[in-house]
């Protein structure tokens, strides 16, 4: 018999159902527990193994069906995360009781069990108590069988003081006065689901009527003094329960959801079964003042979680290498639920811009498979990231615009039937989409799931233009391939003699021909813009191309054909006139995403030239962006599509920002003075650019001004837009001082992190940033987040400098991070962004003054 894994729990007993008490004080942030977990016993015990972490238990009794009871001493094993129930006698196989008491405390490290605070309307300091339990944290809330195949009920109580609300994962059936100041609580218990779901909240909130949607009621909770923000996140969650349970052709599986929206909170969202938990910017939102971009987070967050319901919680995966599915296709679901919300937003074509990111990531050597091996839980940490959520939705889109909506929509409803309630595979999901499609789904996805990075497709015209050559590579940033291949599912829209055809082909092998039906007019490869992969075209069918991209292309091919320009250009492949060749063709552009992806990389450009050569970059910057920029003006026209919105307040904060155009600055500073007096006189697509503009052009005055507006907020999407105005200016004293404030409890430390990131990333921060961030390592460590401190060091691949990233790398090489991957990353990203500076630096100045 081989011998246990450490990290894994015996399978000789196995949990059924939990009966949970808890009892927070929040006041002494600490609380006391009771469990019975009705288990059954495959063998014969002498001692009960589960997990438990920072918990004290008190008494623990093993009682089986017929009434037998044995007594036990416990031990722990720290380093495991374990709890020993070491029984006097030997326990038989069946049903039996596992009764304990416990204590532990209500931490600030945002995981677990834990507490959060805010300042009330009176401005009394209030505390919660609320969970986080993904991936391993249950146990630090109550000892339980913390693997996610322990599937059990749960049946949950909480004691709490009479003046606060009580919310779990099921519907309240009894809330009982108990006369000593206390309130019992006892709510329904859930179907069988994974620890990690389970999730309780304790505070002063104020919660919504309910929408019943399909016989669900729905409900929001907030601290109390926010329940008017909550009227947007109820109707994006009515949509979403009754969108994707008609989707999936499976009803809501649980007796209610509340979505809760909490002060500190580490992650986005949490899908805790009926009981979602939220960052407040994710949830809460002023839907008058607020710009498309916030509101369609709150959506898109609000389907996601929603999603989750069914794929994650209704169906689980077995071990924590599966994740990346559970995400993965939340963040598809959540773009389908939105889309069919708000079909104005065009969603899809957002999503373009997260897949530029995460294909820059998996350009990388550093990349990792969307799946890979876990072994201890806390491997997991690193699926977090952008290849689960962003590569992992777009190789599911990508499989199926290949497929057909509909043929993948009864595959994945087939598995979820299949498998309801319980814990699945991978491979799971392709045999459902195989049974459904009839296609080899699993061959085609193997080589996406299980191999990193993904393939350069270039295409060439045969001399006598009656074929096409398709081959593939690995596209690397840096680097050499070792011959890796794809199932790549390819579909062409070509025009021949005049005649729009369209064709699909998987590509499997190193290269493919495919005829051309008369004389080739032009060709795009990835038509759609669904595939994970970048294209190649040689020179001629290039020009072809770009000739009608803007008759020919829908935005997210013409997005597709900008990120593919710049990520050729960064690589090497390309000369940088290339680029900005194709971004001068942008002022006829009108979708705001496929100008972002051609914005984006000038701000590169910026930190690499000198401060005498910044003028040229600036004057390129407002050549391309003003003639657009003047026909839309600062107002809102009647009836002008959403997303010109977003494009107006794309346009000025470059121009006012990268372009410094003096005219967008007095201009913005003026709106912002009317903004304050009288915030209906701009809209609201343009408060965040305005608010960055005067911060990142400004001095001492309105530095003040912005950290003034940071506290008195009175929305989350408010406080967030003022905080890291904080880290826009461009004076290294008052960047200094946003450093230091990140340290106290001004800043939360959900969010501290990522507003140091801000000033590392950007040009004049990250001289300042880096030193500060080795000198408070220690403190940063500690204070924040353990998630958090990764996704600050993101910023740092923003540096061009060879000098600091030589200190950077030493610094991390000391002082290594636990999420090896992620940092690795950051860190390739790092070099490839010096390298790109110095081979472009000295060519750059000439190019831009040639435009």
């Amino acid at each position: 018999m081989p011998d246990p894994v450490p990290y894994r729990l015996p399978r000789t007993i196995v949990p059924e159902r939990y009966d949970l008490t808890l009892t927070p004080d929040l006041g002494a942030a600490s609380f006391a527990g009771q469990a019975r977990i009705r288990v059954n016993v495959t063998e014969a015990v002498t001692e009960v193994v589960l997990n438990a972490v920072e918990l004290d238990i008190l008494t623990a009794e093993f009682v089986s069906s017929d009434g037998e009871r044995l007594t036990s001493s416990v031990s722990y094993d720290e380093p495991e995360e374990r709890a020993t129930i070491a029984l006097v006698g030997t326990a038989q196989p069946g049903s039996w009781e596992l009764d304990m008491t416990f204590t532990g405390v209500l931490n600030d490290k945002l995981h677990g069990f834990y507490r959060s605070t805010f300042c009330d309307a009176t401005g009394t300091d209030q505390v919660i108590a609320t969970t986080q339990f993904e991936a391993t944290d249950a146990r630090r809330a109550f000892p339980c069988w913390d693997e996610p195949d322990f599937k059990a009920t749960f049946a949950v109580t909480l004691i709490v003081d009479r003046d606060l609300t009580a919310i779990s994962n099921g519907a309240v059936i009894e809330d009982l006065d108990l006369g000593n100041g206390k309130r019992q609580v006892t709510f329904a218990e859930t179907m069988p689901m994974s620890t990690y779901l389970v999730a309780f909240v304790v505070g002063h909130f104020e919660q919504t009527e309910p929408v019943v949607v399909d016989g669900i009621p729905i409900r929001i909770a907030s601290i109390k003094g926010k329940g008017h923000l909550t009227d947007f996140g109820l109707e994006a969650a009515a949509h979403a329960l009754h969108f994707l349970a008609d989707y999936f052709g499976i009803a809501y599986p649980h007796d209610k959801i509340d979505h809760i929206a909490v002060p500190d909170f580490a992650f986005g969202a949490m899908e805790n079964l009926g009981c979602v938990t939220y960052r407040e910017t994710a949830l809460l939102v002023d839907q008058a003042a607020a710009s498309r971009l916030e509101l369609d987070r709150v959506a898109q967050v609000v389907a996601h979680e929603t999603a989750h319901m069914w794929f994650g919680d209704l169906v689980t995966m077995k071990w924590w290498n599966g994740i990346w599915l559970n995400e993965a296709f939340a963040t598809f679901m959540e773009l389908l639920t939105v889309d069919a919300f708000r079909p104005d937003w065009e969603v899809w074509v957002t999503f373009g811009i997260g897949r530029s990111a995460a294909m820059m990531t998996d350009g990388l050597t550093s990349t990792r498979p969307v799946e890979f091996a876990v072994g201890r839980p806390c491997e997991a940490e690193g699926m977090f990231d952008i290849l689960t959520y962003q590569k992992g939705a777009a190789v599911l889109r990508m499989l199926e615009q290949y497929l057909g909506p509909e043929p993948f929509r009864q595959g994945i409803s087939r598995y979820l039937t299949e498998h309801s309630y319980g814990n699945t595979e991978t491979t799971d999901l392709w045999d459902a989409i195989e049974a459904a499609s009839g296609e080899p789904a699993r061959a085609v996805m193997d080589s996406w799931i299980y191999q990193g990075g993904y393939p350069l497709v270039s295409v060439g015209l045969s001399p006598d233009g009656e074929y096409l050559t398709l081959s593939q590579r690995r596209f690397l940033y840096r680097g050499d391939d070792s011959g890796e291949l794809w199932q790549v599912p390819i579909n062409l829209r070509l025009s021949a003699d005049g005649q729009v055809k369209t064709a699909r082909v998987l590509l499997t092998e190193e290269s493919t021909e495919v005829a051309v039906p008369g004389p080739l007019d032009w060709v795009v490869v990835n038509a759609g813009a669904w595939g994970f992969y970048r294209v190649r075209y040689e020179e001629s069918l290039l020009q072809r191309l770009r000739a009608v991209m803007h008759e020919q292309l829908s935005p997210l091919e013409r997005l597709t054909l900008v990120s593919d320009t710049a990520a050729s250009m960064l690589a090497g492949h390309s000369p940088v006139t290339d680029f900005l060749s194709l971004v001068e063709q942008l002022p006829a552009e009108r979708d705001p995403d496929v100008w972002g992806a051609g914005l984006g990389p000038l701000g590169l450009m910026d930190r690499i030239l000198s401060d005498a050569d910044r003028p040229l970059l600036q004057a390129f910057v407002r050549r391309i962006t003003r003639p657009l920029l003047d026909e839309l003006g600062w107002d809102p026209a009647p009836g002008e599509p959403e997303r010109t919105g977003t494009l107006r307040a794309r346009l000025l904060s470059v121009v006012g920002t990268l372009g410094a155009d003096p005219g967008v600055r007095d201009e913005a500073r003026s709106r912002l003075e009317l903004y304050f007096a009288n915030p209906a006189t701009l809209a609201p697509d343009l408060v965040t650019a305005v608010v960055t503009i005067v911060a990142y052009a400004g001095g001492e005055d309105e530095y003040q001004l912005m950290y003034e507006r940071f506290g008195a907020a009175a929305t989350p999407q408010d406080q967030v837009r003022f905080l890291y105005a904080l880290a826009a200016p461009q004076v290294p004293e008052l960047l200094s001082r946003t450093l230091e404030l990140c340290l106290t409890n001004e800043v939360r430390t959900q969010d501290a992190p990522y507003v140091i990131g801000s000033v590392l990333a950007s040009r004049g921060g990250a001289r300042l940033a880096w030193p500060f961030i080795q000198q408070h390592w220690d403190t940063i460590r500690s204070r924040f987040p353990g998630n958090s401190i990764p996704r600050m060091l993101e910023a740092m691949s923003s540096v061009t400098d060879a000098a600091l990233a030589r200190a950077i790398h030493a610094f991390l090489d000391e002082h290594p991070v636990p999420q090896e991957t992620l940092v690795a990353q950051s860190l390739e990203k790092l070099d490839n962004s010096v390298a790109f500076a110095d081979r472009v630096a000295p060519d750059l100045p000439a190019a831009l003054q040639q435009r």
